[in-house]
């Protein structure tokens, strides 16, 4: 059999259709080595454990499964995030609600930063990268996410408080906070994507509200009124053909100053906007 066969670097390579990079990643995985490495010792045998944990990687990989979750980790806004079938995937597309939500606290010393859903923790614990002084909460429902989101803000040496819980749940009384940002479950139940490559094995409560795709907006939105201090800022990300439909939630809750940013591929991707009491 090929597991009982001694193979090279060199041989694994690319090898049952997997792309060279695909493979040469798996293989500094269970290595334990750079790329780099491996282009200068191609010749290198692997042992039994190493071809064993290569074969098997690369099996799960030819039947779907994320690279992202064969090597536990994803890389988001230039750090290395812990992830595993528990949380989602960062994507390139939650970068711009960082972004938006660095720009809203700028001007504000020591904010208070609310991050609803953290999954990996990768939003709160950019946010607290960025801004040392920024005091971020994240809350999730899962346990299991948030074990991970504690891993990654220790990993990275970051200061957030993590609670369980969904939403706004884990807050008994209300706390006021400066910044309130989110990217909850958006995507429609019926949407024939969620039956296609990542999202096959990514966590479906993190998808899919198995509503409409939008109820999680309407839940966050109309409570985060109360939550927010004067002047307040709440930023969301949704799909490319929800900015309607949550800058109208938004308008609705007493928000001004909404706007809607594009992502790099052009289409709407995070709103947001202000609060004062006085509004509603």
């Amino acid at each position: 059999m090929l597991s009982d066969q001694a193979l090279t670097v060199k041989a694994c390579w690319g090898r049952n259709g997997l792309s060279r990079l695909e493979s040469g990643l798996l293989l500094a995985h269970v290595l334990g080595k750079p790329r780099e490495w491996l282009l200068a010792h191609d010749d290198h045998v692997l042992s039994s454990a190493e071809l064993s944990a290569f074969l098997a990687l690369d099996n799960r990989r030819r039947q779907g499964e994320p690279m992202a979750y064969l090597l536990g980790q994803r890389e988001f806004m230039s750090h290395c995030f812990t992830v595993g079938p528990d949380v989602l995937i960062p994507r390139p597309d939650t970068e711009l609600l960082v972004e938006m939500a660095l720009v809203s606290i700028a001007h504000k010393a020591a904010p208070a930063v609310l991050d609803l859903g953290t999954g990996s923790g990768i939003i709160a614990i950019s946010i607290a990268k960025a801004r040392p002084d920024a005091q971020v909460t994240a809350t999730d429902c899962s346990a299991r996410a948030l074990a991970i989101a504690r891993t990654n803000a220790k990993r990275l040496n970051i200061s957030v408080q993590m609670l369980l819980g969904k939403w706004f749940d884990p807050f008994p009384t209300s706390p006021l906070f400066d910044l309130i940002v989110s990217n909850p479950p958006y995507i429609h139940p019926q949407d024939p994507h969620l039956d296609q490559g990542d999202l096959r094995f990514e966590p479906r409560v993190a998808l899919t509200d198995e509503q409409d795709g939008l109820s999680a907006y309407q839940s966050i939105i109309f409570e985060a009124a109360s939550r927010l201090k004067p002047g307040g800022e709440i930023w969301l990300e949704h799909g490319f053909d929800q900015a309607q439909a949550v800058v109208q939630y938004l308008t609705q809750a007493g928000f001004t100053q909404i706007k809607t940013s594009q992502d790099l591929a052009g289409h709407p991707r995070v709103s947001g906007g202000s609060y004062n009491s006085c509004n509603s």
